[in-house]
């Protein structure tokens, strides 16, 4: 029995077993809960049209993205290529037409659904109590799109989300320092400056989340180990308002 005839052989609830694809953190296709191997070719194709989320794109656009350095005709042939070695699994994932693809109705992608929870969490007009905000809301966001993939496409949409979570990040950060969620609050800090160390309204959020918490000498530590880094890194100093929020706190610096 193939692998497709294994999965496709156990009883589902609702007949087809869910098809999820996973773009944070890495490539996944998984087919209820068990993980599918694909081809790499058959793999940047459902990559690229899950980006697109449920916008048909032509062919010609995925054939000249995901081959760019090859003629017209051959990467016209390449996509062929790639979709005759999904095999029916994967080929669920899609909608092929002579024109163009689409994601399949039905098809979980886990970017999708997190970009919908940072703009909700940036949207003034949805009210804190609505997002049930809990640790997992900052895992959630703490994903790098398709991390070591150097296409220029996915390049594109790694920046894309990668703008967006840190607002959301930066956002939920105040959010559980005004509820007194400590931890909660840390976490989604700490995140955000892992996204970006140099990003000073992120350090500002980590260092916020200390004051609040009463930890003192970790928003010192936060704040000098920030220091240091955007001096040896950029020849930069932090600017007035962040030192402001440290008034009290910081230490002498000789020829600052």
């Amino acid at each position: 029995m193939s692998p497709d005839e294994l999965i496709f052989s156990r009883p589902h609830a609702n007949g087809w077993p869910a098809l999820q694809i996973a773009l944070l953190g890495g490539f996944d296709l998984v087919v209820g809960d068990v993980p599918v191997v694909v081809p790499v070719g058959s793999k940047r194709l459902l990559a690229f049209i899950a980006l697109k989320g449920r916008t048909a794109a032509p062919r010609s656009l995925v054939a000249g993205s995901l081959w760019p350095e090859a003629c017209e005709q051959s990467a016209h042939t390449n996509l062929r290529s790639a979709l005759s070695r999904l095999r029916s699994i994967g080929r669920r994932a899609l909608e092929v037409s002579p024109t163009d693809v689409r994601l399949a109705r039905g098809v979980s992608v886990d970017l999708h659904h997190a970009r919908s929870l940072a703009q909700r969490i940036l949207d003034p007009g949805v009210p804190a109590g609505e997002l049930q905000l809990s640790a997992a809301t900052v895992d959630q966001l703490s994903g790098d799109v398709l991390p070591g993939w150097y296409d220029d496409w996915a390049l594109q949409e790694a920046e894309r989300w990668q703008q967006l979570r840190l607002h959301a990040l930066e956002s939920l950060a105040g959010e559980f320092i005004d509820t007194k969620q400590f931890a909660g609050a840390v976490a989604a800090a700490h995140a955000a400056v892992q996204a970006n160390p140099l990003r000073e309204s992120s350090q500002a959020s980590l260092i916020r989340a200390h004051l609040a918490e009463g930890n003192l000498s970790e928003a010192l530590d936060d704040f000098e180990r920030y220091e240091h880094r955007l001096r040896d890194e950029l020849g930069l100093r932090p600017t007035p308002r962040l030192r402001r929020l440290m008034d009290g706190l910081l230490r002498p610096h000789p020829g600052w």
